[in-house]
C-alpha cells in the first residue's frame, strides 16, 4: 500500500530532517560512490536536507506517488544541481572531452561502424596510452557527462520531474530526445551498452562491473567514458 504523506504530520522542518536524515544520507552516499574523492559527504548530505524541505513543501498527495518516492526525487536532485555549481572540473577535461567526442563522430562518419580505440588515438594524434589517460580524465566526471544527455533543458533532474505544469512544446521535445538516446544506446558496441546497463540500471559501481566484465575498475572507467562520448557525438543535433 502507497503510503500518503499529510503535511500538518510535521510541525516543523526539523521533524522532517529527523524523520527522513536515513534517505537522505543513503541516497547522498550512493552519489558519492560516482563522484571524484574531492567532493565532501557532508556537503551531499546538506544539499540533500535542502531538497528534503523542498520536497515538505511542495508535495501534493493527489498526484500518487508516495512522500518518500517524491522526496527521493527532489534530494537526488538537490544534490546533484549543488555539485555542478561547484564547476569542479578543469577546462581541459571539457576540451578533451569534447575533442574525443569529435575524433570518434569523424571516425564513424568516415567507416559507418562503431570506432576502435587506436582509429581514435590516431585521429587526435596521440598514442593509446595519452587517449586511455584522456579517457580517465573524462570519468572523473562521468556522472554528469551522461546526465547531460537526459535532456536539452538545464533544469536539474529533481525541478524537471517535480513540474506540476510541463511545457506541451518541452514535454513533446523531451520524448523525441530520449527515444534518440534509447535508438543510439541499442546501437553501442556491446560492451558499452552492457556497462551502462549495469551502471545505470542495476546501479552496480565501477569495481562491481568490473568483475562481471573480468577487466579491472580503471577499464570499466574508460569504457563508461567512451560510451558518453560517442553517445554525445552521435546526439550532437540535440545539443
Amino acid at each position: 500500500m502507497v503510503s500518503m504523506y499529510n503535511p500538518l504530520q510535521f510541525k516543523s522542518s526539523q521533524e522532517v530532517i529527523e524523520q527522513h536524515t536515513t534517505l537522505v544520507k543513503r541516497i547522498a552516499h550512493h552519489l558519492l560512490a560516482r563522484l571524484p574523492s574531492n567532493v565532501v559527504l557532508e556537503d551531499l548530505i546538506q544539499a540533500g536536507m535542502v531538497g528534503l524541505l523542498e520536497a515538505a513543501k511542495k508535495y501534493d498527495a493527489t498526484k500518487g506517488a508516495s512522500f518518500e518516492t517524491y522526496a527521493g526525487i527532489r534530494i537526488r536532485g538537490s544534490i546533484i544541481d549543488e555539485v555542478r555549481r561547484g564547476d569542479w572540473t578543469p577546462r581541459s577535461v571539457h576540451r578533451n572531452g569534447r575533442r574525443v567526442s569529435e575524433a570518434i563522430q569523424i571516425i564513424e562518419s568516415r567507416t559507418g561502424r562503431d570506432a576502435q580505440d587506436g582509429e581514435v588515438a590516431a585521429e587526435l594524434d596521440i598514442s593509446v596510452t595519452e587517449y586511455h589517460a584522456l579517457l580517465k580524465d573524462s570519468s572523473e566526471s562521468r556522472l554528469f557527462s551522461f546526465d547531460k544527455l537526459t535532456g536539452p533543458q538545464d533544469e536539474g533532474p529533481g525541478e524537471t520531474i517535480a513540474s506540476n505544469e510541463p511545457n506541451p512544446s518541452e514535454e513533446f521535445e523531451q520524448k523525441d530526445f530520449m527515444k534518440a538516446i534509447a535508438r543510439e544506446i541499442q546501437g553501442l558496441p556491446e560492451r558499452e551498452k552492457l556497462v551502462l546497463s549495469l551502471y545505470y540500471d542495476e546501479e552496480l559501481n565501477l569495481k562491481e562491473i568490473g568483475k562481471v566484465l573480468g577487466v579491472s575498475e580503471s577499464r570499466v572507467s574508460q569504457i563508461h567514458s567512451q560510451a558518453a562520448l560517442r553517445l554525445r557525438g552521435r546526439l550532437k543535433e540535440w545539443r
